[in-house]
């Protein structure tokens, strides 16, 4: 149940060593600390530091670490050890220990971590950890080794990505929101007379209205879901684009009085053209958790 997380980076090895062991450098792209502070330290000590962690509603966890040492080899490989602990009554973490390790390659550097910890709280602690927050770390650790590897090779500042990811979350969940209300309440669930009106309007026969309808709002939930489940892909938002876009086209050829009604087709579906269109700006170079290794090869 420990964490592993490796990813190949394209750089140079002091590149990415001053952007992983500068405390400022390293609180902007990883996940799981707000602040990052080096206490002072004589010669010969170990190197203390306190870490802080905003967990929202104004609440924040804090803890400290401290390096047990550097080591460097003959083939250039660099190990970065630590351990770390919580005296926070909030913190689901109380101690742990782990590693950062720098494998210089032609291509890169393979960079490393591998963390464990114990937890407070006894049996629920551990039960919340194994199931929910554990994998959770995981993902964030993970997450954050892509975001510094856009940072590294591309350019894209740690600020950029994540203000890219919010943007682009938001704008593709409420694409999806709006697809599936659509297809389950006025078409599924409580078929609306304005819903069959239009169809009416567009040359269904009455006797198809309910199974047109019917079929309609499948379509919408489907691409409701797609959205969600195939997160990565833009077809979903182009076609939500069209669509919205056709959509207003038709309805103002064959139903133009629903043009000037209260909650009408063109506010509505230029918005979601729009926030489609947001998506698909925002939607490149976005750190994903998925480009990094996380099982260990040696097993």
């Amino acid at each position: 149940m420990s964490i592993y997380v490796e990813i190949l980076i394209r750089s140079g090895m002091d590149d990415l060593w001053e952007k992983t062991q500068d405390p400022k450098l390293h609180q902007r792209w990883d996940l799981r600390f707000s602040e990052i502070d080096y206490l002072p330290r004589k010669p010969g000590e170990a190197q203390k530091f306190l870490y802080k962690t905003r967990i929202g509603g104004g609440l924040r966890i804090e803890g400290a670490g401290e390096s047990m040492g550097e080591r460097d080899d003959a083939t250039g490989q660099r190990t970065s050890a630590l351990k770390f602990w919580a005296d926070d009554p909030k913190s689901l973490i109380r101690i742990g220990s782990g590693y950062w390790k720098y494998i210089p390659r032609n291509d890169g550097v393979r960079f490393i971590t591998w963390y464990d910890y114990r937890t407070r709280f006894g049996l629920i602690g551990q039960i919340v950890d194994r199931v929910f927050f554990r994998p959770l770390l995981g993902w964030a650790t993970a997450w954050s080794f892509d975001r510094l590897r856009l940072w590294i090779e591309k350019g894209v500042l740690p600020e950029v990505s994540r203000d890219r990811t919010l943007l682009y979350a938001l704008s593709r969940l409420t694409v999806a929101f709006v697809w599936l209300y659509h297809g389950l309440i006025p078409k599924l669930l409580y078929p609306n007379s304005d819903e069959l009106s239009m169809l009416r309007d567009a040359g269904i026969p009455n006797v198809h209205l309910p199974a047109v309808l019917s079929s309609l709002g499948i379509i919408e939930v489907c691409v409701a879901l797609a959205l969600v489940f195939f997160w990565k892909s833009r077809w979903p938002l182009w076609f939500t684009s069209l669509a919205m876009v056709s959509a207003v086209l038709t309805v103002g050829i064959t139903s133009p009085s629903f043009l000037s009604a209260a909650f009408n087709p063109v506010t509505l579906n230029l918005s979601v053209a729009t926030l489609a269109l947001i998506g698909l700006l925002t939607g490149t170079d976005l750190p994903a958790a998925s480009n990094c290794r996380r099982k260990s090869p040696e097993g």
